[in-house]
C-alpha cells in the first residue's frame, strides 16, 4: 500500500528557515513525547490530540511530518483565541466545536499567504 499526501492545506507562523519544521527535534519525537510536548505547550488532552491527528489523516495528510506541522498550526490557530483568565486545564471546544474549528482552520489556511504546500 502506497501512501501519499492528498491535500495541500494549512498554514503556520513564518519561520527563519523554510525547512526548519522538517528537521525540528519536536517533529521527530516518538508519538507519546510529541503529545506530551503539545500538552505542555497548548494544554491539549490526549483525546483531542488524537482526534485532530485522525482528522488530518482522514483528510489526506498521511505523512507524519506534514500532519504534525498541520496539527501544530491548528493548535496555534486556536491558541490565540483562548482567554487569559481561562484557568481550565485543557483546551475545550464543546459539542461539534472541534470539527467546526478544523474546517475554519482549513478555510483560513487556503486564503493565507503563509500556506505550507504539501507534496502530492
Amino acid at each position: 500500500m502506497q501512501t501519499q499526501n492528498m491535500n495541500s492545506v494549512g498554514h503556520f507562523s513564518k519561520t527563519k528557515k523554510q525547512n526548519s519544521f522538517k528537521t525540528s527535534k519536536y517533529l521527530n519525537l516518538p508519538d507519546l513525547q510529541f503529545f506530551n510536548w503539545c500538552n505542555q505547550r497548548y494544554q491539549v488532552n490526549r483525546g483531542v490530540y488524537n482526534t485532530i491527528d485522525q482528522w488530518f489523516y482522514e483528510y489526506g495528510i498521511v505523512d507524519i511530518h506534514y500532519r504534525r506541522i498541520q496539527l501544530l498550526a491548528f493548535l496555534e490557530f486556536v491558541k490565540g483565541e483562548r482567554v487569559e483568565q481561562d484557568k481550565q486545564k485543557f483546551i475545550r471546544f464543546g459539542h461539534g466545536g472541534l470539527t467546526k474549528r478544523l474546517n475554519e482552520f482549513l478555510n483560513d489556511g487556503r486564503q493565507s499567504r503563509n500556506v505550507i504546500q504539501l507534496k502530492k
